[in-house]
């Protein structure tokens, strides 16, 4: 295992740069993103390191793509950290400052300590390693430092994927946290918007009025009833319907026209987009044979992503678990049930595995931190990976 003085060397580097990442909060959606990204630039530029600037259609600055390029040909293979963050929550519910980026006990604590500035801080080290010794490397190694993920939105590898200039990755490893696991597939989604339409009246009249709430409880039976499939031989988790959100209405004493719902769907391969779709739409029709509306029921789907799933063998997979398992950890495969970024590659037909990193605490929620004590192990990990990639 990766151990001794470098370790302990590569440890306090580490550890500094991403101390002053915790340190500029950048919630998405909330903060601005300028001082954490220019902690990075200033660091990168102070090395020498290569990297530009990544901007949205809006023109909104998204991130930053580091590119260290061998000296022989081969494919690009990428690391992605974002370094935007979720919100704080109840801050007095923190036993800390949620910025206060200080190190207590052996965990690096705040927000975004997890998720996900320890790992962009390890990435840009070990950029700056390969990018000493890039001529004897196949191919190239690209990473990203992203924000508008806690958003979900991706604009950063969004962004990374539109560039003309970026050579394109044959894989791509995202430093979510976590020893355990590595994440080699997912459920997709299927998301829509449903216009549920009544007529209007007033609560108090003697004629009898099916109001847009009602109708619109009535569908949310009929997707919560709705059969779904269950679990094949080809991918371990089954499919999900969940009613996410529910608008309708102002007041007490006007019945509304007009109750809006939110539905989410986890397909697999099984149950894809399309078979999503079908479902809520038959709902729609049977609530419209049932309960006639002035209208029929309006559908507009907002999101789709494919679910994805790598074999153990099939890269970078492959390369991740033999070096966790070279190093002595025992790290075993998962397909996750929530989306992540790997499905947003996936539809661009780049595969992608996720959820290796420290151990931690208080992700997404109060006193989020990242102990430390296995970075060296971490950092091994990925160093073996990437180098047996560049390498082959």
């Amino acid at each position: 295992m990766h151990s001794g003085p470098m370790a302990a060397d590569l440890t306090e580097s580490v550890v500094a740069l991403a101390t002053e990442l915790v340190r500029r909060p950048s919630r998405a959606g909330i903060d601005d993103y300028g001082p954490v990204l220019g902690v990075l630039e200033g660091w990168l530029g102070g090395r020498g390191l290569p990297h530009r600037r990544l901007y949205d259609g809006e023109g909104r600055l998204v991130g930053l793509l580091v590119e260290v390029s061998g000296g022989r040909p081969g494919p690009w293979w990428a690391l992605d950290a974002c370094v935007d963050t979720a919100p704080y929550g109840d801050e007095g519910a923190w036993s800390f400052p949620p910025d206060c980026g200080d190190v207590v006990d052996g965990w690096l604590r705040g927000r975004g300590a997890a998720d996900s500035k320890l790992a962009a801080a390890l990435f840009c080290h070990l950029a700056a390693e390969l990018h000493g010794r890039a001529h004897d490397l196949r191919g190239g190694l690209a990473v990203l430092l992203d924000v508008d993920e806690h958003t979900g939105g991706f604009g950063g590898a969004r962004a990374y994927l539109a560039d003309a200039e970026a050579a394109r990755p044959a894989g791509v490893m995202i430093g979510y946290p976590g020893l355990e696991e590595v994440v080699t597939g997912g459920r997709g989604l299927w998301r829509a918007t449903i216009a549920v339409h009544a007529a209007s009246g007033h609560s108090g009249s003697r004629r009898a009025t099916v109001g847009a709430v009602s109708r619109a409880a009535h569908l949310v039976r009929l997707l919560e009833a709705a059969e779904l499939p269950g679990t094949d031989a080809e991918f371990p988790l089954p499919p999900k319907l969940s009613v996410t959100s529910c608008h309708g209405g102002q007041g007490f004493s006007v019945v509304p026209d007009l109750c809006e719902l939110g539905v989410d769907i986890r397909t697999t391969p099984a149950f894809d987009a399309g078979a999503a779709e079908a479902l809520v739409r038959r709902a729609a029709a049977e609530l419209d044979a049932r309960l006639p509306g002035p209208r029929p029921t309006g559908i507009t789907p907002v999101a789709a992503w494919p679910p994805y799933r790598l074999a153990e063998h099939e890269q970078p997979a492959a390369a991740l678990l033999d070096a966790a398992a070279r190093e002595g950890l025992a790290v075993r495969a998962k397909t996750a049930g929530p989306s992540n970024i790997g499905n947003l590659l996936a539809a661009e037909g780049i595969r992608a595995t996720a959820g290796f990193g420290v151990r931690y605490e208080g992700l997404h929620g109060v006193d989020e931190r990242a102990r430390l004590a296995e970075l060296p192990v971490v950092h091994a990990v990925y160093r073996r990976a990437v180098l047996g990639l560049l390498s082959s």
